[in-house]
């Protein structure tokens, strides 16, 4: 089993639903709320451990009942949370609204995320022991740069997911072997709204680059290589929250049991195929069952 490390976020994700979302000034009525465990770091570890990999969980919650939940949810999964701190204060938390069309507006408000502020030396073992690190941008930059020369410096992949989208330092993108943006990602780094064309402005900076294109599936460029386009299966979604890191999760551990790159973008495709066809974030994530019965291998 290939051996991720995920260096990021966890959140209680809190979700209304909603007709339509509201416009600025405007109140509307809701159908459901619920808290759902979430955080693009916490996602993405649980997507890959329940695709099939070791999955171990750097990041810090509150003393909260919502850190409590949160922990609880990742152990579930099957994740290690060995180097997942407690601080004192309340967890991070993300603000959902998700409409009829499966479409959200998400808010985060950081909470213990913020206080990983550094790595310790516990957290750099448990990166050099892994096959890939699973980085985003939900807590302090130099904590994922950290991470990123960690990884580098012990031959360990960087995948780095550059949500939510910010200018980068040159630095980060240097040890990261492979970035994972949508293309709204991509146009705010490159300026470049064609993704085709913000995949080759990234490959400046980046060896790799999958540009993730929602239901259009996703776009694969590497330098020295023909861009690949992989479809999405096409599927009715419910909520969308979670599928990039749902692709992530499953990219990573596909690309850790030496897949070929086509056909680890068609696994993780399914995967988040799987997972917009359920509400949540977590929640929705499917299994390796689940995915190879959709995949069909």
């Amino acid at each position: 089993m290939t051996h991720i490390v995920v260096l990021g976020s966890t959140n209680m994700d809190l979700v209304a639903y909603v007709e339509k979302a509201p416009q600025r000034g405007e109140t509307v009525t809701g159908r459901e709320f619920r808290t759902i465990p979430g955080g693009k770091g916490a996602n993405q570890a649980v997507a890959a451990a329940r695709a099939g990999a070791t999955v171990s969980m750097i990041g810090a919650v509150g003393n909260d009942s919502f850190g409590t939940r949160l922990r609880s949810t990742l152990e579930r999964s099957g994740v290690d949370t060995g180097t997942l701190r407690t601080t004192e204060g309340p967890s991070g938390t993300a603000h959902i609204v998700v409409d009829d069309e499966g479409g959200n507006a998400i808010v985060v408000v950081p909470g213990a995320n913020g206080t990983v502020d550094r790595l310790t030396p516990g957290d750099e073992g448990v990166i050099a022991s892994a096959d890939a690190l699973l980085l985003q941008l939900e807590i302090p930059l130099r904590t994922v740069l950290a991470g990123a020369r960690t990884a580098r410096a012990h031959g360990v992949r960087t995948i780095l997911t550059p949500a939510p989208a910010q200018p980068l330092p040159p630095e980060l993108l240097a040890a990261t072997d492979l970035l994972v943006p949508n293309e709204h990602e991509a146009a705010a780094l490159t300026g470049r709204t064609d993704p085709r064309e913000a995949a080759a402005a990234l490959l400046d900076q980046v060896p790799e680059v999958v540009v993730t294109l929602g239901a259009a599936g996703s776009l694969y460029a590497a330098r020295g290589a023909e861009p690949l386009t992989v479809p999405a299966p096409r599927v009715t979604a419910v909520d969308s929250t979670g599928a990039g890191d749902t692709f992530v999760g499953a990219l990573a551990t596909a690309l850790g049991e030496a897949r070929p790159v086509r056909e680890a973008l068609v696994w993780a495709a399914a995967a988040a195929a799987l997972s917009v066809q359920r509400e949540g974030a977590s929640a929705s994530m499917p299994y390796r069952a689940e995915i190879q019965a959709r995949y069909g291998s």
